[in-house]
């Protein structure tokens, strides 16, 4: 269950949240709101957002966004022991886990086709000989935490392994015995019933499990999972399937930022995999891309070979001070409070009375962008210190009233404001 003193704390950050945010629907007047897909004014969606406020999935867990790593982007289904041993190695080695990516997770493609005799999942034996429990205690002794994926379908979605529809309550046992401490729940090859029905399900079987189990919904965001989510789950998707291209990125943090305010600890909206070292993207593009998912409260899920980390990569996934912004008690998602063409400006309360401010230029030519104030929550007359996430630097004017960077084309500026008189 969930305790008094956490209850009080979400109901505290919920409060800041309502009253921090600029009361125009994307900033101030002049400046053009990101357009929700659904009308957050709607009868439907206020009865949703009651119904969340009482219905957190009462596991414990995701009290901050996860972090990790899954296998699907680089890998897709090309997995086996060995690529998952090495990545949890990797993990520590390097140091990453050390900054808090903690989650190994597989992905589609890990079981037979076939389930035993007694109905239970079977590792595929050609990639997993030692089968998953195996796995999970080398994870585990590695102090790290390992996931796994189904489907609420007849089969996932690469249609080479079943799915869990009519199979809930065993897979979940399955799962807690093997030692598993994620479920990615896909939403492949189901018979065209809801996902509502179908995701409940499993939760309901989670919780019976006897292990806590991160709950991560899969659901493409095709019925606004975002609205229904947190009842049952710990992080829910809101887009389809991110690809590691600059428009595909930031589609998904289009459609990802309209329900910014259903986010909290306990349940996160998920815009997809982190694709950064994948190659597909500039460096600048790819820090944009990680500031997003971080100011987003995101999960921060690598999608890369991490074994074969650039410079150029590790510099952006292991920046501490951007990771402490997704990590932030408070657990506010920012918002888009200022868009005007290609030119953008986020921002989010973080612990502290901060707002991290991200300036993102979306067009290819370098321009100078500006967040105000009242744009993004901060009285007139605040006099305030900008911390510069990316250069690791204070700057040495303080600000009154606005901020401005000149920014090259598909780049951004991340800062965290400190009010200082």
């Amino acid at each position: 269950m969930v305790g008094r003193k956490w209850s009080d704390g979400l109901l505290l950050a919920v409060l800041f949240a309502c009253v921090w945010w600029p009361s125009a629907a994307g900033g101030a007047p002049g400046g053009a709101a990101s357009k929700a897909k659904v009308d957050l004014k709607s009868s439907t969606y206020l009865h949703y957002k009651q119904e969340y406020r009482r219905n957190l999935l009462a596991n414990g867990l995701g009290l901050t966004p996860p972090m990790g790593w899954n296998s699907w982007n680089h890998f897709a289904c090309v997995i086996n022991e060995t690529v998952i041993r090495e990545t949890a190695d990797a993990l520590v080695s390097t140091g990453l886990s050390k900054l808090g990516y903690e989650y190994v997770n597989i992905d589609d493609c890990w079981a037979e086709i076939a389930r035993d005799h007694h109905g239970n999942f079977v590792a595929k034996n050609t990639a997993f000989p030692s089968g998953i429990k195996a796995l999970a205690d080398y994870v585990h002794s590695k102090g790290l935490k390992i996931g796994i994926y189904s489907d609420s379908g007849y089969f996932t979605c690469s249609k080479t392994m079943p799915g869990s529809l009519g199979h809930e309550e065993q897979d979940a046992k399955t799962f807690a015995a093997w030692g598993i401490d994620y479920l990615k729940y896909d939403n492949c090859n189901n018979g065209g019933t809801k996902p509502t029905v179908r995701y409940p399900v499993m939760t309901r079987a989670l919780m019976k499990a006897g292990r806590p189990i991160f709950f991560s919904l899969c659901e493409w965001g095709d019925l606004h999972p975002a609205l229904w989510g947190a009842k049952i789950g710990n992080s829910w998707r809101t887009t389809n399937d991110i690809s590691d291209t600059w428009d595909s990125m930031m589609s998904r943090a289009d459609l990802n930022e309209p329900y910014a305010e259903l986010a909290r600890p306990g349940g996160w909206n998920d815009p997809d995999m982190l694709e950064v070292g994948n190659g597909g993207m500039t460096k600048n593009e790819y820090m944009v891309h990680f500031s997003i998912w971080a100011i987003s409260k995101a999960p921060l899920l690598l999608g890369c070979d991490i074994r074969n980390l650039s410079k150029d990569t590790w510099e952006i996934i292991s920046n501490k001070e951007v990771i402490a912004v997704n990590q932030d008690p408070l657990g506010i998602q920012a918002k888009k409070v200022r868009s005007e063409g290609d030119q953008e400006v986020w921002a989010g309360p973080i612990a502290g009375y901060r707002v991290a401010v991200l300036l993102v230029n979306r067009g290819t030519y370098r321009y100078a962008l500006t967040a105000r104030w009242d744009d993004i929550g901060l009285p007139l007359e605040t006099v305030a210190e900008a911390r510069d996430l990316w250069e690791h630097k204070t700057l040495k004017n303080t600000f009154v009233g606005n901020i401005s960077a000149t920014i090259d084309g598909h780049s951004c500026k991340l800062y965290i404001l400190k009010p200082v008189g």
